[in-house]
């Protein structure tokens, strides 16, 4: 039985998504906690996520799924008798596990449809940037989910950046090498927008990120908004396919994992193949929001 896990975090709690030994990273403490509950049914859980965010980064819409064998399964229904009560037991139960604090929270589980991956069958995954320039008020309770920048902001100037990026490239000037790793993605969206109180939020979205990606680009038309260089310089950068110094890749805490989306329920087992075959092909890895 392959279960749905729909989860928010607060980046800065963790090291990761990723478990790491003798750090706490989501995928760990929800691990640990599925440990607990299914103790007396065999192996723990493992959890395959939809796109292992870096150290810091924080996410409302992250997807990740598990498998139960037939005998956790039935001891899970057996303690509620309904699937339905059986799955909201489950989450109340991981919650005050994993986060008591509320800093990780298991928002919904449920029963994964035939062929559902929650790795390999999305068609895209979308993330936001937060910013406050000198036009956007210096919101304390927001703080740990969004950049404080010294400087005024061209909004304007940093939405032109952001087109000349869109569509199917090798994006390596904006990943952080791994060995093996394809950097070739579609970036499907990127505009920046400026709230009603004046903060800007980019908002992103592509087929998978690599390595850093998000918070490269990011980065770079910050630098186009501080007038440090004109926006089609980032067409020329993406072009030139290697790292730069000539902007810095933005913090951590302004970058949330939004929503992962899928297609119909009978796509799921297509796309998943289709999805690995090309990164069969590619010697890709797992998409990295960071």
């Amino acid at each position: 039985m392959r279960l749905r896990l729909d989860v928010a975090y607060d980046g800065a709690a963790f090291s990761g998504w990723a478990r790491q030994p003798g750090l706490r990273t989501v995928q760990g403490a929800l691990e640990a906690a599925l440990a607990t509950v299914f103790t007396r049914w065999g192996d723990a859980p493992q959890l395959t996520v939809a796109g292992r965010t870096d150290a810091g980064v924080h996410a409302s819409g992250q997807v990740a799924h598990l498998d139960l064998t037939a005998e956790q399964w039935a001891a899970l229904v057996a303690k509620r008798g309904s699937p339905a009560a059986s799955l909201d037991g489950l989450v109340r139960r991981l919650n005050g596990l994993a986060g008591p604090e509320g800093d990780v929270v298991v928002a919904r589980a449920s029963v994964a449809p035939a062929g559902f991956d929650a790795r390999f069958s999305p068609l895209w995954r979308r993330y936001a940037y937060r910013v406050a320039d000198l036009d956007a008020p210096r919101d304390p309770r927001r703080r740990g989910h969004t950049l404080w920048h010294p400087a005024r902001l061209d909004a304007a100037a940093m939405e032109r950046g952001a087109l000349t990026l869109l569509g199917l490239h090798d994006f390596a000037a904006f990943c952080k090498p791994r060995e093996g790793a394809t950097t070739i993605r579609t970036l499907q969206e990127f505009r920046w927008d400026r709230e009603p109180d004046g903060v800007l939020v980019a908002s992103l979205q592509a087929d998978a990120f690599c390595h850093s990606m998000v918070r490269a680009m990011v980065g770079a038309t910050i630098a186009v908004g501080e007038g440090r260089f004109g926006p089609e310089r980032l067409e020329e950068l993406r072009v030139a396919g290697e790292r730069t110094s000539a902007f810095k890749v933005a913090p951590a805490k302004g970058l949330t994992l939004t929503e992962v989306g899928y297609p119909a329920d009978d796509e799921l087992a297509a796309r998943a193949v289709q999805t690995r075959a090309k990164r069969s092909a590619d010697d890709g890895s797992d998409s990295v929001g960071g």
